[in-house]
């Protein structure tokens, strides 16, 4: 089966032909930013997402067509391979169906049907089957023999309902029967397991809990199946089994005598035996793929506000790992985010070296002409915070950052290799500095599982949570561009069309030869082809470069266009650059052609306005309320300041300088009804919050954005 470009283009609202024209470009191995970005006349506009969607629609049509080939090829095999059935299995158009039809010549494990075929069985089943018969043991007496293990008349019945059951349970219409409804009525139960009431406190929701399967939101379902696989939880489905029952008599029950009773009775045991439990299986696979799809969903989304959240952008910065015992790890970093010096203070643990710390802090201060100090949010961090303000007045801005991950960076290979002669909290520390600076720049170094906001990353599925991450990574990326002269190896290897060899091949490049002086200089780089020149181009940039267009997002195949502009009014690229006046005056129907069309060019005179300019939002500098450091310390109907941590179904956790992140539930995010979350809040999001409820002993809070 060819992919059905019909299908994807109905079902994402689009044409045939745009569906056609990207999946060529995705085979010719172009990447979803430059397809989106580069190729709008080819595609008629589409966004990364519509391009998303048909590559992962292509491929999932890819694996069907994959399958629909083993069966084939298996059929062959055991030759079984009809003409009916080569048609039947041809046009299947899902997986379910596909393994519906295979299920009755699959090979598996010897069953129940196959030791009563072996005792010659069979063609008692079949007349049992015609219901023709008024009295089955008239002709099951024939089917006795002590000599295969069929001692008398109920023997041979039992063993013929066991051909018949596995027979009808195997029917490819009735399974799809049995799934529509088990898909709509399914009821998940759960209870407490025995003896696990005290140490499955957490799960004490769902010890006595009932719900529509198919209508339980993936955070709950996701924590039902946490619950189980800790022990905690015993989960049961409640089938339509009555439902079901009704539609296999209805199409398998033709007579009304006994024989008709053996096929019922055969009905009643294949549902309880073999039906169910596949379609109890099917429907906690389905059930946990809807939640895994949209744990992702949440977690993607949260990852992408987390890497475009604003930079602070290039400062002569202090950054601090706070702790109390230990002390704290303090560094200097130049504008371009090197490590200039690092010391270790102790302002927490004893009046001498409190001095001792103010004293060092303000001459590094000096010293290091110091424009912005960043401190952890992590142990010690709201005290470390009020010390520096306490030692210095000046109007240099303090701001804490969330350190989530920074620990895991710290004992990374990357950071080894960064920097291999400073321990762990060093690299910590400017781990810190750096986030502020550059989010996006910093986070690409640390899995994203690691950064802590998600829910649930470690119990979907890895595969598919690593590849949408990566998507999303990829993405925040090549929108924001990568200066190519000062870019580390992590962020290079996700700019379109590199990777981590290329990305690695232009750092060497970069270190034997001194910094790029154009794009085209890129072709030098060691394995680095026209196709990937083609790909990984327009998103970089080089601020310094003699061309200006090498530090805007306008591609090197487009600057003859920019060039012709440029000459029709009589000045130069530069003059275009700087002047609104001359931009107003380029005609851009001028320049359409069989390549380029409005879309494009479009894009080319917006990029000349800004070029090169960071699309992220401009950095605000935030402060926690001061005297509020602990749970202790709030008090129910305070309005506090607060910053968005993470995004779920069900709400926004907001951190506002008590070590433990606060929840507003979906119903306070706003005086309306909020469907989703995200339409409310952002993570990173600066946002105010009403304590609503306190419970130090589950460290627990409770918030409202209401007004």
């Amino acid at each position: 089966m060819l992919i059905p470009f019909s299908k994807i283009a109905s079902a994402l609202a689009i044409s045939e032909n745009q569906v056609r024209k990207t999946i060529a470009l995705l085979d010719e191995g172009a990447t979803i930013p430059f397809i989106s970005r580069y190729r709008k006349e080819m595609t008629g506009s589409l966004d990364e997402v519509q391009v998303a969607k048909i590559r992962d629609m292509r491929d999932q049509y890819l694996e069907l067509e994959k399958r629909r080939e083993a069966i084939l090829k298996s059929l062959l095999e055991l030759d079984k391979l009809s003409p009916e059935l080569e048609k039947a299995v041809r046009q299947a158009e899902t997986l379910a169906k596909l393994e519906d039809i295979y299920l009755p010549y699959k090979p598996k494990r010897k069953t129940r049907a196959m030791a009563a075929r072996e005792k010659g069985l069979q063609g008692l089943a079949d007349q049992l089957f015609l219901q023709r018969i008024a009295n089955p043991s008239d002709i099951a007496l024939a089917f006795v023999n002590p000599e295969k293990e069929v001692k008398n008349i109920e023997e041979a019945l039992a063993g013929a309902r066991d051909i018949l059951a596995e027979h009808m349970m195997e029917n490819a219409e009735a399974r799809e029967d049995a799934r529509r409804l088990f898909a709509k009525n399914t009821q998940v139960k759960s209870k407490v397991g025995k003896g696990k009431q005290d140490s499955g406190i957490k799960y004490k929701d769902y010890f006595d809990w009932s719900e529509s399967l198919h209508q339980a939101p993936s955070h709950r379902v996701l924590a039902l199946l946490r619950g189980e696989n800790e022990g905690v939880l015993q989960l049961s489905l409640a089938g339509p089994d009555e439902d079901v029952l009704e539609r296999l008599e209805r199409r398998f029950i033709t007579g009304r005598n006994a024989c008709a009773q053996q096929v019922e009775m055969a009905i009643q045991d294949g549902y309880k035996r073999l039906l169910f439990p596949a379609m109890e299986t099917e429907m906690r696979a389905e059930a946990k793929k809807r939640a895994d799809e949209e744990a992702i969903r949440v977690f993607a989304e949260n990852m992408r506000q987390l890497l475009l959240a604003a930079p602070l952008g290039q400062k002569r910065l202090l950054a601090i790992d706070p702790g109390f015992r230990t002390g704290c790890k303090v560094v200097c970093l130049s504008k371009q985010g090197t490590l200039l010096d690092n010391t270790t203070i102790y302002p927490h643990t004893g009046h001498g070296q409190a001095q001792e710390a103010a004293h060092s802090l303000m001459a590094w201060i000096k010293k290091y002409e110091i424009e912005a100090i960043a401190i952890g949010n992590g142990t010690a961090g709201r005290e470390t915070e009020a010390f520096v303000k306490n030692v210095h007045t000046e109007k240099i801005p303090i701001l804490m950052v969330n350190e989530s991950g920074a620990s895991i960076y710290s004992a990374s290979d990357v950071a080894r290799e960064e920097f291999p002669d400073k321990d762990i909290t060093v690299r910590g520390a400017v781990s810190i500095g750096r986030r502020l600076m550059d989010p996006l720049a910093e986070l690409v170094k640390i899995d994203p599982k690691s950064i802590g906001v998600g829910q649930y990353q470690h119990d979907v599925d890895q595969k598919k949570l690593q590849s949408s991450l990566d998507d999303t990574v990829i993405s925040c990326v090549n929108a924001v561009g990568v200066e190519l002269n000062t870019a580390s190896k992590q962020i290079l290897s996700y700019i379109s069309g590199l990777g981590p060899q290329l990305a690695q091949n232009i750092i060497d490049y970069r270190t034997k030869n001194g910094p790029f002086t154009s794009r085209s200089e890129l072709k030098k780089v060691a394995r680095l082809g026209e196709k990937a020149y083609e790909q990984a181009a327009g998103f970089l940039r080089i601020h310094q470069a003699k061309n200006p267009l090498d530090a805007s997002a306008v591609h090197p195949e487009r600057y003859p266009i920019v060039e012709k502009m440029a000459k029709d009014l009589q000045c130069k690229v530069s003059d275009l650059l700087a002047q609104d006046t001359l931009r107003k005056q380029i005609q851009i129907q001028r320049y359409v052609s069989e390549e380029v069309g409005i879309p494009t060019l479009t894009d080319i005179v917006q990029e000349l306005a800004k070029p090169g300019r960071d699309p992220r939002e401009q950095f605000e500098a935030f402060a926690f309320t001061e005297g509020i450091n602990e749970i202790k310390d709030l008090r129910i109907g305070m309005k506090l300041p607060g910053i968005v941590t993470n995004i779920t179904n069900f709400g926004a956790f907001v951190d506002i300088g008590v070590h433990q992140d606060g929840l507003v539930h979906v119903s306070q995010l706003a005086n309306q009804f909020v469907k989703d979350p995200n339409d409310i809040v952002k993570v990173s999001q600066k946002v105010m919050v009403t304590v609503t409820e306190i419970d130090e002993n589950r460290k627990r809070i409770a918030l409202s954005m209401k007004v």
